[in-house]
């Protein structure tokens, strides 16, 4: 469970916004939306060497 202490006087915008940061980083979204669908690890590792690739290719594109 999140606590987050609030003095008094203080704006509830400004609450809200260190809840949804703590929430954050925690990594419950995160951690929910990987396991809405299972990816094979042979998939993974392709998707990984894909994304390697293409940061590879941006980078001879700069020299």
């Amino acid at each position: 469970m999140i606590i987050i202490p609030i003095k008094e006087g203080e704006n509830i915008e400004r609450a809200l916004k260190k809840f949804k940061r703590k929430f954050e980083k925690t990594g419950v979204i995160k951690e929910l939306r990987e396991r809405q669908h299972h990816v094979k690890p042979s998939e993974e590792r392709r998707e990984t060497i894909k994304r390697a690739k293409y940061k590879q290719h941006l980078q001879q594109e700069e020299e």
